[in-house]
């Protein structure tokens, strides 16, 4: 990862360096206890480069016992555990969790800087509205009251779906849950969140592929890989410590480490075989390496026939892709890939490894279903060692998946249909027709009435057009008049300078986040626009959910600080303020202030509910017992080797079936059939029906450990139980509780093992060694979808004119409530006039918009410009010089201002730009517009203000990874 960054040519720093103006200051206790520690932390950093810190005596020792507590790091999805050091209230140091079977004692840069993150001076420090231009201090009464009353006067006037709800990757699982059913509440599937334009393209494929869209292994398990293939995926950068986890296997097991990218990053560095590819041609990537595989027979041919439906039509394709059609789409030769394919049939099991490279595309989910095939090929699907490592990029972005924070779906990927509502209903205690009256109905095409609570709504990748398109194209009575960002940040979206227009335009405008965000400064409205400081994740607790889906409890490090108030909190005083707060939280016990929602009591009704998943199992109590004894997992296996939670896998990844007290251990790889489901093991999800097109789609004489049923079966029903007589080992409770579900008699066969709230179905199945949700096929051919085979499309910004006609981008659609374009822009050339194309991604220094990190003292030191890297050719060519600035100009009108860095780790013609930074627009600097002392130390240029138009076909993913630019000498 070391990897040189000059050119030797000393530079004259651009500003003034902050640990420079820290180390002439004096440092006195009661600047430290109100919480900057930047002044101190400097003087440490200043002193580790070699300068000079005096020797503490006795009179000037901290006074008062050190209390230390664990919590989770608040960036990447790892789940790197964080030992807080607390002295009076004050967090005055932390050390990396040496027993985290997941970070080993280590951390990256900005798990180490967290602190700052919590203690951060220029965090948000009471609530705030902007008045004739200026921002005005306000009590939180006030806030709540004025927000409350505009809210409800839009809802009146147009509708629930006229205010959107953008929730937070950066919640817990509880307040993601509170934040899902608050919107229903409020009546309206106008409710998203960051993983939406991050991995819904994967959950999609995936979930379409084998039942679950989810990691399947973990980053622990990739230590048994004997072959790692990374596309599309950055970890050294993005996931650093995940890193330490991939290099084990390649040093001890020698494993081959293959990463396919269009840029040569620093994990690309570290890589056995680096594949360079064109942006945007993954998919012809991926069937060039299949080609090889099929034409030397080295599939996996038993485990085919026996697990996976649909490869026929996969190898017609495949076919196509000879070497030559593949380096003529992707420029990565023949020879090469020819090499891939027969590193990977010569070490398996081998893992697949990826990231937003390959999500973020108009077909991403195309991709992410290519990538699942080529394990599918291989056989390297439910064995330790294989499997897709899908790694996730916010801290709990899995988890707020999960619990239902999006569009198209109640909590555990239920969906919205009226079973799905009835449900959800049943747990939360609620009459459904009182429910379903909160929601607004439609007229369709056909004429018939329809509510939107069984629509899906917009999602945040299209917010804008909620605003912006004219009503009669959307499927909803209104525009979108009042929105509400809640943890995110408005710049890692594309089409920034259309976001600006639609900030203007909305009659209320509402940021809850710590820090200000983009969201506070891109637009020029003078008034509607409300600042609402929420805690970080250390002045709470609660669960959270990392990549591998093990769930982690965090403590309490710190009270809140300044005026700031948790989410849960705050979704409690909006439902006070909007007269659904006691039937919200009837069963949900609420702190002494009668507002505020207790967190374990939230837990445990999530667990009443999430039978789908399997985040049933794990309780409070036994997740913090778990993060107590977290030197007894192994640091492979993730299984306690005795102790308390001896037999357990460790955090309980879902599905952690049937009740705590059934003390299933959860499940660390899934489709594992070596394991009995009892112990962890399962088998692909029969999701998809027993047969099409009069072919098989359950799984073939193969069945896990210990099962009864030696065959593929379909998901457990309770006329399934009483088919194989097995209904006689429920127990009273369990079939009085099944009977209530049913509602009468005759409806008691069809209750299923996801709507059984008694567990009772899932305990039966799992006792006779059945998974509850069946044993079938993998698919490999997605019938629902617009390509059920994964095919190839060259992206709407494409400079390959010569391809759009062998590989033209879809037709112009509708879907989630809006028209979405296709045909209608790639029919035009754009690449005479923006030649280069612009991809863009992560720096290990910073996270996701930014605001926080660029607000971090010590990660802002590491990297102070906003930069986009330029082949030197192209920089030759261009006239631009390294260090130089230059503009970034997109063929939809958007340009950014920033430093050229010439390099060649992108290739000729292709240009990158990180997607951190914020607070310029198009060359100018806004500084100014942040309320006072809330500016990032570092701003810059939005690479999306340079982005484009372009959105998948099935889940409205942004394409941020394959569009074109021109640069010029600014």
């Amino acid at each position: 990862m070391l990897r040189k960054k000059t050119n030797g040519v000393a530079r004259r720093p651009q500003r003034t360096s902050i640990l420079s103006e820290v180390a002439g200051k004096s440092v006195d206790r009661r600047a430290f206890l109100r919480g900057s520690g930047l002044a101190i932390g400097g003087l440490a950093a200043i002193g580790a480069m070699g300068g000079t810190v005096t020797k503490a005596s006795a009179a000037t020792a901290a006074q008062g016992a050190v209390q230390t507590l664990k919590s989770v790091c608040t960036h990447c999805s790892v789940g790197c555990t964080v030992i807080a050091e607390v002295q009076n209230g004050v967090w005055t140091g932390q050390e990396p969790g040496w027993d985290s079977p997941f970070n080993l004692g280590a951390h990256c840069a900005k798990g180490a800087s967290v602190r700052e993150h919590a203690h951060g001076e220029r965090r948000l420090k009471y609530p705030m509205k902007k008045e004739n231009g200026e921002w005005k201090r306000i009590s939180w009464e006030q806030a709540i009251n004025e927000i409350g009353d505009g809210m409800m006067q839009i809802r009146e006037e147009s509708g629930p779906d006229s205010v959107y709800w953008l929730g937070s990757a950066k919640h817990n699982n509880e307040q993601a849950y509170l934040f899902r059913k608050f919107a229903a509440y409020w009546g309206t599937n106008n409710v998203d969140h960051q993983a939406r334009i991050c991995h819904s393209t994967t959950v999609a494929g995936v979930a379409n592929t084998w039942g679950y869209g989810a990691m399947t292994n973990s980053y622990n398990d990739i230590h048994n890989s004997q072959a790692i293939f990374i596309i599309g995926g950055n970890p050294a950068e993005a996931h650093p410590v995940s890193l330490l986890h991939v290099l084990k296997a390649k040093e001890q097991n020698n494993a081959p480490l293959i990463v396919c990218d269009p840029r040569f990053t620093r994990t690309a560095a570290h890589a056995d075989e680096y594949v360079r590819f064109r942006p945007g041609s993954d998919v012809a990537l991926v069937w060039g390496i299949l080609w090889h595989i099929f034409e030397n027979g080295w599939e996996d041919k038993e485990f085919i026939r026996t697990r996976v439906w649909g490869m026929d039509q996969i190898k017609e394709e495949v076919a196509k892709w000879t070497p030559e059609e593949v380096e003529r789409v992707t420029g990565a030769p023949g020879s090469q890939l020819e090499r891939v394919a027969r590193t990977l049939a010569n070490n398996r099991p081998g893992t697949v490894i990826w990231c937003m490279g390959g999500t973020q595309h108009t077909n991403g989910n195309n991709n992410t279903r290519a990538y699942c095939i080529l394990q599918l090929a291989l056989g390297n699907m439910g064995v330790s060692g294989g499997g897709t490592n899908i790694f996730r990029g916010h801290d709990n972005v899995q988890g707020a998946t999960d619990l239902g924070v999006l569009s198209h779906t109640l909590p555990g990927y239920y969906g919205l249909a009226a079973g799905s509502w009835a449900h959800w209903a049943r747990v939360w205690g609620e009459d459904p027709e009182w429910l379903a009256a909160r929601f607004d109905k439609i007229t369709g095409k056909d004429g018939k009435e329809k509510s939107l609570q069984n629509l899906s709504g917009i999602p945040v990748s299209r917010w804008i057009d909620g605003v912006l398109e004219d009503t009669a194209n959307m499927d909803q009575p209104n525009k979108v008049r009042a929105m509400v960002l809640w943890g995110h940040a408005p710049n890692s979206q594309t089409r920034m300078t259309e976001m600006k227009t639609a900030m203007e335009k909305l009659d209320m405008l509402v940021v809850v986040d710590p820090f200000p965000t983009v969201s506070a400064v891109l637009h020029d409205r003078t008034d509607g626009c409300y600042l609402l400081p929420a805690t970080t994740q250390f002045e709470t607790y609660g669960s959270v959910t990392a990549s591998n889906r093990s769930i982690q409890w965090r403590e309490k490090v710190i009270d809140p600080l300044f005026e700031s108030k948790t989410d849960h909190e705050i979704i409690g005083l909006f439902a006070k303020k909007f007269g659904f707060h006691d039937r919200m939280f009837r069963n949900i016990q609420l702190e002494a202030d009668g507002i505020t929602p207790n967190i374990e009591d939230t837990t445990r009704e999530f667990n009443r509910g999430m039978w789908t998943v399997g985040y049933t199992g794990q309780s409070p109590e036994r997740i913090k017992l778990h993060m107590a004894n977290q030197h007894t997992f192994d640091r492979t296996t993730l299984k306690a080797l005795g102790g308390p939670a001896d037999g357990d896998y460790y955090g309980m990844p879902w599905p952690c079936w049937g009740t705590p007290e059934m003390r299933h251990p959860g499940t660390p790889n899934l489709y594992d059939m070596s394991k009995s489901v009892a112990d962890g093991g399962l088998t692909f999800r029969a999701r998809f029906g027993v047969e099409r097109d009069g072919e098989n789609l359950l799984a073939e004489g193969v069945y896990s450990k210990d099962s009864e049923i030696q065959d593929g079966y379909p998901e457990f029903t309770m006329q399934m139980l009483m088919d194989l007589g097995w209904d006689g080992d429920l127990t009273a409770d369990e079939r009085a509780v099944i009977e209530k579900v049913a509602g009468s008699a005759d409806k008691v066969p069809g209750v299923n093992w996801k709507t059984d709230l008694s567990g009772g179905i899932q305990r039966v199945a799992i006792a006779h060694g059945c998974a509850p949700f069946g044993n079938a096929k993998a698919r490999t051919v997605v019938w629902t979808f617009p390509d059920p085979v994964p095919l190839h499309r060259e992206p709407l910004y494409t400079n390959r004119r010569d391809l759009v006609a062998d590989y033209p981008t879809y037709e112009d659609r509708h879907a989630y409530r809006l028209p979405t374009l296709y045909a209608s822009i790639q029919k035009n050339d754009f690449s005479k006039d923006y030649p280069i194309i612009l991809t863009s991604g992560r720096l290990v220094e910073y996270e996701g918009g930014g605001d926080e990190t660029r607000s971090n003292p010590w990660l802002a030191e590491l990297q102070q410009d906003m930069f986009v890297e330029v082949n030197p050719r192209d920089a030759n060519n261009l006239g631009v010089r390294d260090g130089e600035q230059v503009w970034v100009e997109g063929p939809e009108g958007g340009k950014v201002k920033v430093m050229a860095m010439v390099t060649e780790r992108v290739g000729e013609g292709v240009a990158f730009m990180p997607f951190h930074f914020g607070g310029h627009f198009q060359g100018e600097d806004q500084r100014s517009k942040y309320p006072d002392g809330a500016d990032p130390y570092v701003l810059g240029e939005s690479t999306n203000t340079a982005q484009t138009y372009g959105y998948d076909s099935v889940t409205q993913m942004q394409e941020t990874k394959a569009t074109l630019c021109k640069i010029m000498p600014a």
